[in-house]
């Protein structure tokens, strides 16, 4: 199984809770990623395409494999800094 997903990559976890709290009430998350995101996915608003497993950290991609369709992840940890994570699409 392949996953489909967008995130916003931050270093600071303040600053990644406060994004999170934003997407809550509605913030567009392809332009948060745009706007704050320091990986280069950000000019395509956090789009990071399909992946399998083993493809990504361990940490992002137990996350991402995990969330449903369309949900956006709390603020997850990796050796890259904070991510909040979309998923937007599955295939197998």
């Amino acid at each position: 199984m392949q996953v489909r997903a967008s995130h916003i990559l931050v270093r600071d976890k303040a600053l990644a809770d406060r994004i999170y709290e934003e997407l809550k009430k509605g913030a567009s998350f392809a332009d948060m990623a745009r706007r704050y995101s320091t990986c280069p996915s950000r000019s395509k608003g956090g789009d990071l395409g399909f992946f399998g497993e083993g493809q990504m950290v361990r940490e992002f991609e137990r996350e991402a494999f995990r969330l449903p369709y369309g949900s956006i992840s709390r603020p997850v940890h990796t050796k890259f800094g904070w991510h909040i994570i979309k998923k937007t699409g599955t295939k197998t």
